[in-house]
């Protein structure tokens, strides 16, 4: 991806499972997501779904563990973005007026949710108590810190919005009132949700007792999707993902050669069948095999050829072929 595309200013910073449940010294657990076990992937995107970096989370062992995590993940993933005027939505999971005013100095600005607790909150943002569709915000550094209260309370951090409260219609085409931040923060940060829809429509993983494979076919499936979305983005003649994949398999596959034409030998034309008769137990009928018989073997068959006028009993293996040798 850093080769062949650049991203447009929105990117969006999200972590995702992919399902693991054996033992694994970094297997971790996120209540909150479809797979709540497995190994996390820590991934920027665009809002549309296309991945454009990732970072495999190995726990303890991982270079951005310990304390400051989630600044040293965001930072190593947009370390070929920073200074370039990018706008970033996060979850409250990563945010914070340390993070948000790092990356500032590197031109890049930040919008999401925060966790109430955050260090360096204001006194007065945590204490106020909101009526709803009230909001409160203070400024410090460019870096604003808001509160809204909807159903429940939110808050807000953002340095590229400030608290103004904008008018919006939803899905279901009822006008609400709501701040800028929450507004584009809704209406961004969901590139992560829509990779992981478009990965679970042709799930391919199947169980193994290696993580490493499971890992090499999740990101397999990632490809495709990002493949996908450059197709359409570039070409006039959109196709489904379903289409796509196929094209796709037709291109891997090698090219179809002509059936051979066998010549029907004379052994051929006569036909191994099973006879149904039954006896009064309700076991099949038997009789001696012609050839084994010739042999001086007693074996008996259910099998006969149908084609021979006087249908011989014969073995299923060898001896069918060995009676019809010259006839």
């Amino acid at each position: 991806m850093r080769q062949i595309y650049y991203p447009d200013r929105e990117l969006t910073i999200d972590e995702e499972m992919v399902l693991w449940r054996g033992r694994l010294v970094f297997r971790q657990y996120v209540k909150g997501k479809r797979h709540k076990y497995g190994i996390k992937i820590y991934s920027l995107n665009e809002p549309e779904g296309l991945m454009l970096r990732f970072h495999v989370y190995t726990g303890s062992h991982d270079s951005c563990s310990g304390k400051g995590h989630t600044v040293k993940v965001v930072m190593k993933l947009m370390r070929d973005f920073l200074g370039k005027g990018h706008s970033l939505f996060m979850d409250n999971f990563y945010n914070s007026f340390v993070l948000s005013s790092k990356l500032l100095r590197h031109s890049t600005y930040t919008t999401g949710t925060l966790r109430i607790d955050r260090l360096h909150t204001p006194t007065a943002v945590k204490a106020k108590a909101l009526g709803k569709g009230e909001t409160i915000a203070n400024y410090a550094q460019s870096v604003m810190i808001g509160k809204w209260r909807d159903k429940r309370t939110v808050t807000n951090i953002s340095t590229q919005y400030d608290n103004e409260m904008v008018q919006t219609t939803n899905r279901r085409n009822q006008k609400r009132t709501l701040p800028k931040p929450i507004m584009y923060y809704n209406s961004y940060m969901k590139g992560t949700d829509r990779l992981d829809q478009m990965v679970s429509y042709y799930p391919c993983e199947r169980k193994t007792l290696r993580w490493h494979k499971k890992i090499f076919v999740h990101f397999l499936q990632v490809v495709v999707v990002n493949s996908f979305y450059l197709y359409n983005m570039y070409n006039s003649d959109r196709l489904s993902l379903y289409d796509f994949r196929v094209r796709v398999l037709e291109d891997l596959l090698p090219p179809k050669e002509a059936p051979l034409l066998i010549t029907p030998t004379r052994n051929s034309m006569h036909r191994h069948s099973k006879s149904m008769k039954r006896k009064g137990n309700g076991k099949s009928v038997t009789r001696r095999c012609r050839v084994c018989y010739q042999e001086g073997k007693r074996k008996e068959t259910v099998y006969y050829c149908a084609v021979c006028p006087d249908e011989p009993a014969l073995c299923e293996l060898g001896c069918f072929d060995k009676y019809h040798e010259g006839k």
